[in-house]
């Protein structure tokens, strides 16, 4: 695992979070605020999953 992938995991998390919390309250401005890092996060995620591959490849003798 790759720095990437675990702020990537932490932005989910923090997303889904104020996702709910503003779905709860009624505040879809922090709804949206969510979706929006959810997205972000799980974007970051796949870049270090393709920096791991990368990593693993160039590991690999030929």
């Amino acid at each position: 695992m790759n720095k990437d992938q675990v702020k990537g995991a932490a932005t989910q998390v923090k997303g889904k979070v104020n996702e709910v919390v503003g779905h709860a309250t009624g505040d879809k401005k922090q709804e949206l605020k969510g979706d929006v890092q959810q997205a972000v996060g799980g974007a970051q995620r796949k870049l270090g999953d393709v920096k791991e591959a990368v990593k693993e490849q160039t590991k690999k003798p030929r």
